[in-house]
């Protein structure tokens, strides 16, 4: 009796989630699919992709920890670095190429591994060394190479394109492949949504330790640190999505606090607000969430005020996201719920259309509603070749302008700011400066902001939310109140939905 194939499975810790590479073979069957109703290729193309190369830091020798390029990740799965992959377009076949180490890599780096183990592991056809590529593809006689290059419209970089000794004996077309993976990517499969459900889960439950363990006195990156000890230990995030943003107090108002010149360093002050936007990343894919609360537990009157309006606008264009509505639309409903509350609550008079049509959202919302999400935190696809940017206020820094589709994955993250930097310049414009209460604005000035963002997939009549975290004014004081009686310092317990 022949025994069952066990299919070959990603698996950080047999408490982590396990993912069976044929979800790679899922997305090269997609692409392939896509590529032959192309006129432009005729039978025999082949797809070539050159996955990322193993980098040290500036002249030394000490290794950055690899993470594999997003499309190669995509479409192979492949851990290693210094990789090549080509996906025949006729039969959806695949062929891996790895370079050949050395002898001496057993000693510092470990076991090296045949060629037939690489085949197993990732389920492909062939597999051959990276010096073979050229006298392996003569053979094959493809009608031509489709290589990557385009340009990804969040970081304005072009993607590398695919480059071997011998390639000029080919015949390559670098102008097709990219938009149509690109196209693939934006809609995710049934595998990759439960993958991003999972780190999902991994990170709302980090993002709930750091509510429950946050103290005034405590510095900003001791709950970024417990954030990635979490991700990592319990739900097996090497890497974070993105460079993780640690807000208090005034800091809540640099959108993209964080970096090397300005580190999560404040000391954190009863009274403070905190927006913490962080996610997990598992198997190359993402989360990105965001939470902001009160560094004491319990909010002011201010602090509530603003909060709910951000709630209330996040929660309006949840409702309203299905199929067939624009982005663009998403984006101003949250800026007018926002404004109205804004209103509501006295810091802005006047009429709510007259301040839309001065673009006044923007002043305390520069940013875009949400982006895409994947691979990449910002992911790709979100204007495609020949789509234009629009260009008010606000709009302008939206990451997509599309009509949402079923299978797209999105961020949702409405905020309101006060940021001397756009605030200053809607005071001295008369057109805009007329609808501040200006003597209450003032006691905001050192507030920072309020944002909150969450994960959701585009459905058939609606959407998902993959992020679980409390949200309410009454849910998060109830949180941080169960926290109050932990120590500071602690070893979290496993959450049993993290790993289900």
């Amino acid at each position: 009796m022949t025994a069952a194939v066990v299919p070959s499975c990603f698996q950080l810790g047999a408490h982590t989630l396990s993912i069976p590479v044929s979800l790679h073979a899922t997305n090269r069957k997609r692409l392939c699919e896509h590529l032959k109703k192309l006129k432009g290729v005729p039978a025999g193309t082949m797809v070539l992709l050159q996955g990322g190369e193993q980098s040290q830091r500036y002249c030394t020798d000490t290794d950055v920890v690899f993470r594999q390029e997003s499309y190669f990740h995509w479409t192979f799965g492949v851990l290693e670095a210094d990789c090549f992959g080509v996906v025949e377009v006729d039969t959806a076949r695949a062929i891996l190429f790895f370079p050949r180490l050395p002898p001496e890599y057993a000693i510092w780096m470990g076991k090296i591994h045949s060629q037939e183990h690489f085949k197993e592991k990732y389920e492909v056809d062939e597999v051959y060394y990276t010096d073979e590529i050229a006298e392996v593809l003569q053979k094959k006689s493809p009608s031509v190479l489709l290589t990557l290059r385009g340009l990804n419209s969040d970081s304005g970089h072009y993607c590398r394109e695919a480059a071997f000794d011998g390639i000029s004996k080919f015949k390559v077309d670098n102008k097709i492949l990219h938009p149509e993976i690109t196209e693939c990517r934006v809609f995710k499969t049934p595998q990759e949504l439960e993958v991003m459900r999972y780190v999902n889960r991994v990170s709302s439950e980090a993002h709930k330790e750091v509510m429950k363990h946050v103290r005034p006195g405590m510095t900003e990156f001791e709950m970024e640190s417990l954030f990635q000890h979490f991700c990592y230990s319990l739900g097996g995030c090497r890497h974070m999505s993105y460079t993780c943003i640690g807000a208090s107090g005034h800091n809540c108002a640099t959108l993209h606090y964080g970096h090397a010149g300005a580190p999560n360093d404040k000391k954190i002050h009863d009274g403070d607000m905190c927006l913490f936007d962080m996610g997990g990343e598992y198997y190359c894919y993402t989360s990105d969430i965001t939470c902001s609360f009160p560094a004491n537990g319990k909010f002011t009157d201010d602090q509530r005020n603003i909060y709910e309006a951000v709630y209330k606008a996040s929660r309006a264009v949840m409702a309203a996201v299905k199929p067939g509505v624009k982005w663009p639309d998403m984006h101003r409903l949250a800026e007018r719920v926002q404004l109205q509350c804004l209103k509501d609550m006295g810091l802005l008079q006047g009429d709510l259309d007259e301040m839309m049509k001065v673009h006044l959202g923007a002043v305390f919302m520069p940013h875009g509603l949400g982006h895409f999400m994947g691979i990449d935190t910002h992911d790709v696809g979100g204007y495609p070749e020949g789509t234009e940017r629009l260009k008010e206020p606000g709009l302008r820094s939206l990451r997509t302008t599309r009509v949402l589709e079923e299978g797209m994955v999105l961020t949702i993250e409405p905020g309101l700011y006060f940021i001397n930097a756009t605030l200053n310049p809607a005071l001295e414009n008369p057109k805009t400066a007329r609808f501040f209460n200006q003597e209450m604005l003032q006691r905001f000035r050192n507030f920072g902001g309020v944002r909150i963002e969450d994960d959701i997939v585009v459905t058939s009549d609606g959407m998902e939310l993959m992020t679980c975290v409390p949200r309410t004014v009454q849910e998060i004081e109830a949180l941080m109140a169960e926290g109050a009686n932990l120590p500071p310092h602690f070893s979290p317990s496993v959450p049993s939905q993290v790993a289900n």
